[in-house]
């Protein structure tokens, strides 16, 4: 009876072992940066884009961006298959950029698929990438919220829009969030430093060797008039010598 229930219990696990792994592992859509996205800066995004169904295929995607951190600058990088349109929007607020004041800001992107057949969007089993540079972005938050909208050719709608909260689970519908890294120097800080540093040393290392070599050359001057005067010495002496054996 002990074996019987061993085996019993190795089978069941066995069967739970495949339960477990066969189940789907549920994605959605996200966005990450390609590189760095730092707090003041310009950045390049992905939104990706996965199929969640066997059936139907993604055949539109809109991409809302925050109304509270305006981004005035928003370019999509072109997607074959794919159609971009972006729309913009007053600001109750105008904000300032390179010195200019900014009245919009881009409040969404719409991607729709233009194929046809199999080749009409994602298709099940698949996920599509979707690049957008965007800037610049808000020095006074930790993160970007994005809401997005899936549509289905079967007309079914998906809306990512549960943003994260907090000490809490995963939301079932998240809104793709970007997290931002601490501001950059702009190549002005640390690694302008450097910059500089390495300028100095290399021009005092120019100088010491220019002094060197100057030092250098008058030391061969002088010894070179040296050897002249000994050499003209040597010959004067040897000229009166000659001259006395001669009287003698």
């Amino acid at each position: 009876m002990k074996k019987m229930s061993r085996a019993a219990l190795v089978g069941a696990a066995a069967v739970s072992s495949v339960v477990l792994v066969s189940a789907p592992a549920f994605a959605h859509v996200s966005v990450q940066p390609e590189g760095e996205a730092a707090k003041g800066d310009y950045a390049v995004v992905d939104f990706k884009v996965p199929n969640e169904r066997d059936d139907a295929a993604t055949t539109k995607v809109e991409v809302n961006f925050p109304t509270e951190h305006p981004l005035a600058s928003v370019m999509p990088e072109p997607v074959p298959g794919w159609k971009a349109d972006v729309t913009k929007k007053k600001l109750d607020k105008p904000m300032e950029m390179h010195g200019e004041k900014i009245t919009e800001a881009v409040s969404k992107v719409t991607w729709t698929a233009t194929g046809s057949g199999k080749d009409k969007g994602v298709q099940p089993g698949y996920f599509q990438k979707f690049p957008v540079s965007i800037g610049q972005l808000p020095t006074d938050s930790d993160q970007l919220v994005f809401k997005a909208i899936q549509t289905y050719d079967n007309k079914e709608v998906v809306r990512w829009i549960e943003p994260q909260q907090k000490g809490q689970e995963e939301p079932e519908n998240p809104a793709p969030t970007l997290e931002l890294s601490a501001a950059s120097d702009d190549g002005h800080g640390a690694s302008g430093a450097s910059d500089d540093s390495a300028k100095k040393e290399t021009a005092a290392a120019s100088s010491d060797t220019s002094s060197d070599s100057s030092g250098s050359d008058t030391t061969a001057r002088a010894l070179g008039i040296v050897g002249i005067v000994v050499g003209a010495a040597g010959v004067a002496f040897g000229v009166m010598a000659g001259r006395r054996r001669t009287n003698s």
